[in-house]
């Protein structure tokens, strides 16, 4: 089966020139058929489960996945599927809903940095501290005199984690509001997604330009070519599903090499330590049966020196 490497999945926002989300049809698919998806799924799985091992046995960078959108956009669905290929051990879910009273007794991005992922390992943000130029924005949080410098602080707080090596990637799960008020209406018949009833999704549609707008200038301020932002359309969950894991494979294929040499490095350090402890064993070995063989010989030797008792002699 032939790649669909001239396949496009997303629309990356690099900060070089304005994007606008009415340039994105949220039910866009490319000419990709569900069928010809469902194909190609299997190998695009396979590709992001061995990166996903690969940089967690190499341990030289890590991975944070970002996703935003608006409610009922399919997060959770995304979150899902990547949990479903990759290796779960090496990866933790962060779902950042409204902060504590100890989260808003430190700075914004506080909870967001302690919770950032360590070499090795992949953490998925599910929201993250984009809400704090959008939710925040929108609902008049904050005075604009506030949020308008956390774009900068931002994209300094990201570049930090970069230069850590770890590797961000940040998706927009785009959706339209027809798409969204029919999954609203779906949630109220399902008793499985009774949990995610809220009367405030129905209470944010009406404010669906203010949040479009907060979110244009997310894409516009905070993408740059080394952090773009990936815009999903999100309307049909079985094109999110594969232009997500499409993305990052593409996004991570290109440290393959990296890995592999870390791995080999680690293999001639960990196999010089092991002929240096087998070596180590067979010394120790020697040593104790030149010991054993010893005490052998001296008890023989003390054996024929023992005087022979002599018999008495019968009167």
């Amino acid at each position: 089966m032939a790649p669909l490497r001239s396949q496009r999945y997303v629309i990356p926002v690099n900060g070089r020139r304005k994007f606008h989300l009415t340039e994105l049809d949220p039910s866009e698919t490319w000419g990709l058929d569900k069928e010809a998806a469902r194909a190609h799924a299997e190998p695009v799985e396979e590709e992001f489960r061995e990166l996903a091992d690969l940089l967690a046995y190499a341990a030289s960078h890590s991975l944070l996945v970002i996703i935003q959108g608006r409610d009922a956009a399919g997060k959770d669905g995304c979150v899902r599927k990547i949990l479903s290929v990759a290796n779960v051990q090496t990866v933790r879910v962060t779902a950042f809903k409204v902060p504590s009273a100890a989260e808003l007794a430190h700075d914004y991005l506080w909870r967001i940095h302690k919770e950032a992922p360590q070499k090795g390992d992949l953490a998925i943000f599910n929201r993250s501290h984009y809400e704090d130029v959008v939710a925040v924005r929108v609902h008049e949080l904050a005075p604009k005199s506030i949020w308008q410098k956390r774009y900068a602080q931002i994209n300094s707080f990201e570049e930090v984690l970069s230069d850590a090596k770890t590797i961000v990637v940040k998706f927009f799960l785009h959706i339209s509001a027809d798409e969204q008020e029919q999954r609203l209406l779906e949630r109220e018949k399902d008793p499985r997604k009774f949990w995610k009833l809220n009367p405030s999704d129905w209470l944010e549609r009406d404010a669906w330009d203010k949040t479009t707008e907060a979110y244009e200038d997310v894409f516009n301020k905070c993408s740059s070519p080394e952090r773009p932002w990936h815009i999903v359309p999100a309307n049909k969950k079985w094109f999110r599903d594969i232009a997500v894991l499409k993305t990052l494979v593409s996004i991570l294929r290109p440290y393959k090499e990296v890995w592999m040499e870390e791995l080999q490095k680690m293999g001639v350090h960990a196999k010089a330590a092991i002929a240096q402890a087998r070596r180590h064993n067979q010394s120790l070995a020697a040593a104790q049966t030149k010991a054993k063989t010893g005490k052998t010989a001296k008890r023989r030797k003390a054996k024929t020196k023992e005087p022979r008792p002599t018999k008495k002699r019968k009167r």
